[in-house]
């Protein structure tokens, strides 16, 4: 499964050159995320009612090309790897089909305050989204 989720470059996204500041692509992926769960019905508050938590540990982009203020950007999401223990999403940000950054977050799974095993069920439903 993949989602799509499109954003507007707001101007307080932007540097003194015009373009979006990297750190801001963070925020995108996390906003494409959320919005990934939602569609693959499972939205992230519900998760996080359970107490169980995806910290992201590991965040990786790779810049191609810049956004400016007024674009509509794509930021593509796919779930590229599950184990019992933590998740690896994979992103495109794009526009109009012309790639600006790729990269990728790792999540661990938490409960609590603890890290721990991802509860079955939700392992399973990601399992699916992570073959399909």
């Amino acid at each position: 499964m993949e989602t799509t989720t499109r954003l507007k470059v707001r101007y307080a996204e932007t540097d003194q050159m015009g373009v979006v500041h990297h750190s801001v692509y963070a925020v995108y992926l996390e906003a494409a995320r959320v919005d990934f769960l939602e569609a693959a019905g499972l939205p992230y508050h519900q998760v996080e009612a359970r107490g169980v938590y995806f910290p992201v540990v590991e965040l990786g982009l790779t810049f191609r090309a810049p956004a400016r203020f007024g674009e509509v950007v794509e930021v593509r999401t796919r779930l590229a790897g599950l184990s019992r223990r933590d998740l690896r999403f994979v992103y495109r940000v794009e526009r109009e089909g012309f790639l600006l950054a790729e990269g990728y977050t790792r999540h661990l799974c938490q409960v609590g305050e603890k890290a721990a095993r991802i509860p079955e069920d939700l392992y399973q439903a990601l399992s699916v989204l992570h073959l399909g």
